[in-house]
Order: C-alpha cells, then structure tokens, then sequence
C-alpha cells in the first residue's frame, strides 16, 4: 500500500546537524533505541518460569527492562525530534493522570515495593514521550514484533523440547502451555499483541512468507495455552486495523470505541458497589469469569474507605488486613485485580478514574479530528486504534493499566501521546474513502 508522509523527513537534513549530532550520531542512537525496544520487551512482558529464572532473582528482569528504558532515555537525547507535541488538553489529561499515580505513593505505607513502583512508573512514562517522539512508528512496531517473537518462538521450543517447562502442569491447567512463562495467560497475551503486530507489519509491506511464519506461530500458541480470549480479541484488533485501512467511516467508528468500554468499565463497576454481589447475575446464569469477580467486588466494596486519591499505588494488597481477610474467606489470594479500571479507581480513587475517563474522551475527540483534518498517516492512525482497543479491552479481565514496566503498557502511553500533537487546518494524509 502505498501512502504518503507529511511528517518531516529528518533523514533529509541530518547532514545540516552540528558536529555533536551529526549523521553517525543519530544512526547509532537510533539503532540503541530500537536495541533496547526488543530487550525491553523480552524481559518485561511477564515473569519468567521458575525453572528458568529462580523467584528470588526474577528482580533482574525489572532492572534489565529499566536499564533499557534509561538507555533510551539517554540515546534519544542525540536524536532530533520527529514529533512535536502540543500542550493542549488531551496532553494535560494523560500527563495529569499518571502524575497522580506516581505521587499516590505519598498516601501509602511507603513500602519500599511503592516506592520503586512509583519511581518505574515515572522513567518509564517519561520514557514513552522520548520514544514516541524520537523513534518512528514502524520502526517501534519493527522492534517490538522483535521482542515478542522472540519470547514466543522460545515458548513453543519449551513447550515441545522441554515440556517440563514449557507445558504446566498443574491440576487447574494439565497440559496447556506456559512457555518461558510462569503463567499460560501471559503466553496467551504475548501471542495475541504478536499476531496484531505481525497483521500491522504484513498490511504495510511486510512479505507473505515471514508473515505467515509469524501469524501462524503466535496463534499456535495462543491456541495451546487456551487462552481463547485473548485470541479472540487478537483477531478482532486485526479486523478493526484492516477495515481501517479499508474505510474511512468505519476508522472513526473505532476511534469511539475506548470511550465506550470506560462507559462500560463504570457501568460494570457501579453493578458491584450497588448491589454488593460477587458475581454478574444474569436471568437464571451466574458469571464469576473464572473466580475473577470475587476480587472485583472485594476490591469495590473498600472503595469508601479511600473514596476521592484511593489507596495509592501498591497501597491495596500491601495492607495486611485486606489481604489477610481475603485469603481466609476464599482460601486463595492473588495482589492482582485482574481488572485495569478497577486497579485504577482503587489505587487512584474516584478523581484518578475521572481523569483517566478525561484523557480516553480527549484521545478518541483528537483522533477523530486528526482524521477529518487528514493529519495523520492513516496507517498508523488505523494501528493506534486498534493496538489502544486492544489494550483497553484487555484490562476488563486482566490488569494492565499502571504496569511500571511492562513495555505494552507503556506503548499505550506512547501511542495516547502520539495524537498529542498540533493540528493543520487542513491536510494531505488520508487517502480519500
């Protein structure tokens, strides 16, 4: 497909740097950049499988993912800006979110875990703005396919050399696959955001064979992991990014689609704070989601405890009596909401999900915009879309959102600011419908 650039073309004035910043400069920053991208992302995606890395040690995969980040932070310093942002309300809000968040720490225990929590959660969201305006797009995407496709092609070799590893075990899941990971979801995931990133790489040039190659592999393991739900929702990001490229109308369709699922985040949330159930009562049916909403509505029901700032970030499961009480009356206890909306309005209170509701109205309004005003690739705009649904969707049964390190939940971040920026009147981006 063929599209046209209306970004500057920095490559076209490199040679008018001065000397500190020359060409050999920024290709070796640039390269550094996209290095640390693919490490980033195979050390951050999930805790790695006791057999491969003792629990005591899994601290390294944190300090390898930061080390990254701070390698990025200081490579990007030598290379021009290809994006420049505005200061405007949709930046305000994103920005004013996860300023919250990191200082939330202050109304916690000021565990030493908060602490460095809050610390990873400030790198790395200063990191996101270094990324997305000195890298390109494709070559975030390029980098990123990288990363995932090493940790999945490594799961599958566990899985079928070494299945001691690569297949779990355990009574819940005899025979699914695990991977290099000490969870099946966390293969499952990586091979959903892998199959969305390959699809993006294939609809703007990537060759078949490699493509197919890649496809087949990560749904192979999506599959083998019965993670149908990621899957699922792997294969509808893809739709949405190819129908984006199709139509015009049906972009901006999905553009709207992350205010909806807050709208519906809110809706699910009020449901358990009002009627205090357990579990989604449906006609005769009782929904749990896998035991899940035992945690929404124990996470819910102390909301009046920390109404308005909320128990700060890792200033939930950290109290002992929250998790003590939990544990003895269900016999199992996990420090994870298993719902990003949730984590948010818990951890950052009614004033946090507010602002955070705020930037998902302002994102979805900017693109919509960006749209009319052809002011932006298409092909990105139709890969900010969906990899945002993606995202969003995801954390209705998983917690993604306010992950210090875990590098898609950084991209998210990224790809919010990516629209951050100020808008021609009129543009030449957009191929006509």
């Amino acid at each position: 497909m063929t599209r046209t650039q209306t970004e500057t073309d920095w490559s076209a004035i490199d040679g008018a740097t001065s000397p500190s910043r020359g060409i050999e400069t920024q290709r070796v920053a640039k390269a550094l950049i996209n290095c640390s991208i693919t490490i980033n992302v195979i050390m951050s995606m999930g805790t790695f499988n006791a057999a491969l890395l003792p629990v005591e040690q899994t601290y390294l995969q944190q300090a390898v993912a930061m080390l990254m980040w701070g390698l990025l932070i200081y490579a990007s310093a030598f290379v021009r800006p290809g994006l420049r942002l505005a200061f405007n309300p949709d930046s305000i809000a994103i920005v004013a979110f996860y300023v919250l968040a990191t200082i939330s720490v202050l109304w916690t225990n000021l565990g030493l875990a908060a602490i460095m929590k809050a610390a990873a959660l400030a790198v790395t969201t200063f990191g996101a703005f270094c990324l997305i305006t000195r890298a390109d797009i494709d070559d975030i995407v390029k980098s990123t396919t990288r990363g995932l496709f090493v940790l999945v092609a490594a799961s599958a070799l566990c899985a079928v050399f070494l299945p001691d590893i690569g297949v779990d075990q355990s009574w819940m899941h005899n025979g699914q696959w695990q991977g290099v990971f000490e969870s099946k979801q966390t293969l499952g995931f990586a091979g959903a955001y892998l199959m969305f990133f390959s699809c993006y790489r294939k609809l703007t040039g990537q060759g078949w064979l490699a493509f197919l190659f890649t496809f087949l592999l990560a749904s192979a393991c999506v599959i083998a992991s019965e993670s149908r739900g990621a899957g699922a929702l792997a294969l509808v990001a893809c739709c949405l990014l190819f129908t984006s490229l199709w139509s015009i109308r049906c972009m901006k369709v999905y553009a709207v689609l992350p205010v909806v699922m807050c709208v519906m985040a809110g809706l699910l949330i009020l449901y358990f704070y009002a009627t205090g159930y357990d579990a989604i009562h449906l006609f005769d049916a009782t929904i749990d989601f896998t035991e899940r909403t035992y945690i929404w509505q124990y996470a819910i029901g102390h909301f009046d405890d920390a109404p308005l700032l909320g128990f700060g970030i890792n200033g939930f499961w950290t109290n002992p009596a929250i998790y003590d009480y939990f544990e003895q009356n269900h016999g199992w206890v996990l420090d994870n909401y298993h719902n990003g909306y949730i984590a948010i309005l818990v951890e950052t209170g009614f004033l946090g999900y507010l602002i955070f509701t705020a930037s998902v109205v302002l994102f979805s309004n900017k693109v919509l915009y960006l749209i009319s005003a052809r002011a932006i690739d298409r092909a990105h705009c139709a890969l900010i879309i969906g990899f945002v649904f993606l995202v969003c969707q995801t954390n209705f049964t998983e917690t993604t959102f306010l992950r210090s390190t875990m590098f898609t939940s950084v991209l998210f971040v990224a790809f919010f600011l990516a629209v951050c920026r100020p808008v021609p009147s009129a543009g030449r981006e957009l191929e006509p419908q």
